[in-house]
C-alpha cells in the first residue's frame, strides 16, 4: 500500500498487521524515513527509520507479541488507537494497555506517540 494518497487509518492498519506477523521489513515500509517515535507526552525514544527499526528486532523476536486493538479514531491525518499488547518480559509474559497516537504524512507515519500503561503479568507468570 504506502502510496501517498493512502488513508492514514490504512497506513496505521498496515504497520499493525506487520507488528502482529514480527515482519520487520513490512512494519517499516509504514515509517517515514525521518519519523520520530516518542514516550507520551514528549520523550523521543527513537529518531529516524534505523533507530525505530533497532528498536523492533528484539521485540519482534517475542513468541508472544501482538497489539489487539480495542478502538480506532482518524481525524484528518492524525489517528488514535486503543490498544492492549501482549509481550514477553523477563518475569513472563504480560498485558499492558497502550494508546498510540499517529501522524500520517504522504502514506508514512511521520510520528508517533504511546502511552503505556503498567505490565499486568499473565496468571502464573511470576
Amino acid at each position: 500500500m504506502n502510496d501517498k494518497t493512502a488513508r492514514p487509518q490504512d497506513v496505521v492498519q498496515q504497520q499493525l498487521d506487520a507488528y502482529n506477523a514480527r515482519d520487520i521489513d513490512a512494519f517499516m515500509a509504514c515509517w517515514a524515513d525521518d519519523a520520530q517515535y516518542y514516550e507520551h507526552p514528549d520523550t523521543l525514544l527513537a529518531s529516524g527509520k534505523a533507530a525505530i527499526r533497532e528498536r523492533h528486532l528484539a521485540r519482534f523476536q517475542e513468541p508472544s507479541l501482538y497489539g489487539e486493538r480495542i478502538k480506532r479514531m482518524a481525524v484528518g491525518n492524525m489517528v488514535v488507537d486503543q490498544e492492549v499488547v501482549t509481550r514477553n518480559f523477563p518475569q513472563g509474559r504480560g498485558k499492558m494497555d497502550v494508546i498510540a497516537i499517529y501522524e500520517v504524512e504522504q502514506g508514512r507515519i511521520a510520528k508517533a506517540w504511546f502511552k503505556i500503561g503498567p505490565c499486568v503479568p499473565d496468571e502464573g507468570a511470576l
